[in-house]
């Protein structure tokens, strides 16, 4: 094989980890019905303030999620993009559109479990990788994009 085959494989398969990651992620957001706006407060109570208290950092992670699933859109237009985003990922004539689209989404991902969760370093990484994957799409097609950024006068 030569050095483009190479190349070429190993773009296909990071366009497919980062689309079908999407996927599942946006999938996953429809599969379990939105909670009850008291919800957090029988569970504060079923798990024990005490509890809550000793790991503060597991209480934010659930106030944030739990807000986002409560505005009544974001959770469910997070989802969407995940899922239509993927898919331009996966799509051969699409995956630069939806890689730079992906962009915020990932980053966004990533410096959640940077701020949130910094002692899960196997989270970190993971989601380090995801990252870095869009950011190979994009950088892959930097000659689409230069003519925008570097005007010549």
């Amino acid at each position: 094989m030569n050095s483009k085959t190479i190349k070429n494989i190993f773009f296909i398969t990071i366009r497919l980890i980062l689309g079908g990651i999407m996927l599942y992620g946006g999938y996953q957001k429809f599969a379990k019905p939105l909670p009850e706006p008291t919800q957090m407060i029988t569970q504060i109570e079923t798990e024990g303030s005490q509890k809550l208290r000793e790991k503060p950092n597991i209480l934010i992670i659930k106030n944030y999620i739990f807000g986002m699933k409560q505005t009544g859109y974001f959770w469910q237009l997070l989802g969407i993009c995940e899922i239509v985003f993927g898919l331009m990922i996966l799509s051969q004539y699409l995956s630069f559109v939806g890689a730079l689209m992906l962009i915020p989404i990932t980053l966004h991902i990533f410096l959640f479990h940077l701020f949130l969760e910094p002692n899960d370093i196997a989270e970190l990484f993971q989601t380090g990788g995801f990252l870095a994957i869009n950011i190979i799409l994009i950088a892959k097609e930097h000659k689409k994009f230069k003519p925008l950024l570097w005007i010549k006068p």
